[in-house]
């Protein structure tokens, strides 16, 4: 989950807040000095912890809060309007220019991710009915430019390069021209980076700035890097003037520093964030449904779109109703969980969903993708006829199946009893819905 460990420190302050019902001044500071502790171990900058803990407490410990019904839920609902405007507040767009193309330029030292956020970004535009070109004026990675013409080929959107040219501003200046006679409206240049922050390395940013006069200057940055990323981001600004961040491997950023340091500590807006290795894995940056994610208030709105993008609707509604009717084989079960895995990691998916952040936590209700690919693996293992009729399944087979998935024989028996067990429990969900009653299950990639 995206800053585990501060979600679960800050959740877990304001659960004891909520058990003392009336809450007193102390109670409040008491609160905050966690919440600043569980700030500064997450990476976050310490000025911006003592300001934003300060506004937390001066609004926290008012007249109005401490004497509500549900003090505790206020405090959570300061917390969280806080941690939204200290990521921004709300979401930050690229600029379109009024007459086509529009210039993206992207920018960051070597290493954060450029080339591959280069094919994200373009991907995304795609989906947005844009028609992207990249640019490859990387002129000295080894494979730079291979590497963009890869990911051109993979979304079928042109690449312009000039392998012969070791010229990056020439090269900038061409691929615009490029992207005017083909009539692509977005142009996403790919810069060079080096290790470290260096006056030939800006001194050819600003020279590319300063030919294609870019309409977005956006800075690549690493989010598990936490402090440095917001020190590169203050050199990058200082210097070359960007228009906004992009983080990259924030699904992996348990802590958090960059994300909750970068903006007030640079005033620039993060506008992107890389949350995976798959091309379709670059999401608009959104302050308000990260904060609640934070807070374990989860972010449907996010999952909503995911589903949206990603699920076939009319699969998903046949499928209900099969479940419902207990009708479903294992050959639509595993259609489902292709559907499921569409969306992204469970632990990710969990995360967006109000108080299930912490389900994996729990005995018995942990969530594992590794399961999900070893059901898959079983399911294929399997005949046609044993996908539809799992009765066929005698002995033999399930050591067939077990040889044929990389698995052991227990594993199959506890696929197909688990499978056997939801058929039943669908039964009984659809007697609740009629009944007006409430019952749980739990699913075979659910350990």
């Amino acid at each position: 989950m995206i800053f585990e460990g501060l979600a679960d420190k800050l959740q877990q302050t304001f659960r004891k807040l909520r058990g003392r019902g009336r809450l007193t001044e102390a109670d409040v500071v008491e609160a905050m000095r966690e919440v600043r502790m569980a700030l500064l171990e997450a990476d976050v900058n310490y000025k911006v912890v003592k300001d934003f803990v300060a506004r937390v407490k001066e609004r926290a410990i008012g007249q109005d809060v401490l004497e509500s019904l549900t003090p505790a839920q206020h405090v959570v609902k300061i917390v969280n309007e806080e941690l939204t405007a200290l990521m921004g507040g709300t979401q930050s767009r690229i600029a379109v220019a009024n007459n086509p193309p529009t210039v993206i330029m992207l920018v960051g030292l070597q290493g954060a991710g450029k080339t591959t956020t280069a094919g994200k970004l373009a991907n995304l535009l795609l989906q947005q009915n844009r028609r992207p070109l990249l640019a490859a004026a990387d002129v000295y990675r080894p494979a730079a430019i291979k590497q963009l013409q890869v990911l051109g080929e993979k979304l079928d959107i042109p690449v312009y390069s000039d392998e012969e040219s070791k010229n990056p501003v020439r090269i900038s200046q061409e691929a615009v021209h490029t992207a005017i006679m083909k009539g692509r409206d977005v142009v996403i240049v790919d810069t060079a980076g080096r290790l470290h922050i260096n006056e030939e390395l800006m001194a050819e940013l600003q020279n590319i700035k300063q030919s294609i006069r870019p309409h977005e200057i956006l800075l690549v940055v690493d989010a598990m890097t936490g402090q440095d990323a917001v020190t590169v981001a203050e050199h990058f600004d200082g210097q070359l003037g960007v228009d906004g961040i992009i983080l990259t491997k924030l699904d992996g950023d348990a802590r958090g520093g960059a994300a909750l340091s970068i903006k007030a500590v640079t005033g620039k807006p993060i506008k992107f964030a890389g949350m995976g290795e798959k091309l379709d894995a670059l999401e608009p940056f959104h302050p308000d449904r990260l904060a609640s994610r934070i807070l374990g208030m989860g972010d449907v709105l996010s999952l909503i779109e995911k589903a949206e993008q990603s699920l076939d609707l009319e699969k998903a509604q046949d499928m209900e109703k099969k479940m419902l009717r207990a009708e479903f084989t294992f050959e639509e079960f595993l259609e489902q969980l292709r559907q499921v895995r569409k969306l992204g990691p469970l632990d990710q998916l969990l995360g967006m969903l109000p108080g299930m952040g912490n389900l994996k936590k729990m005995p018995g209700m942990e969530v594992n993708d590794k399961e999900m690919k070893r059901v898959e693996a079983i399911i294929l293992s399997m005949t046609k006829k044993e996908r539809r009729n799992p009765q066929l399944i005698d002995g033999s087979r399930r050591r067939r199946i077990a040889k044929g998935s990389g698995t052991q024989v227990q594993d199959v028996n506890r696929l197909l009893k688990q499978f056997v067990e939801v058929k039943k429990m669908m039964k009984q969900l659809q007697s609740m819905q009629k009944s007006g009653k409430k019952g749980k299950f739990k699913l075979p990639f659910m350990r």
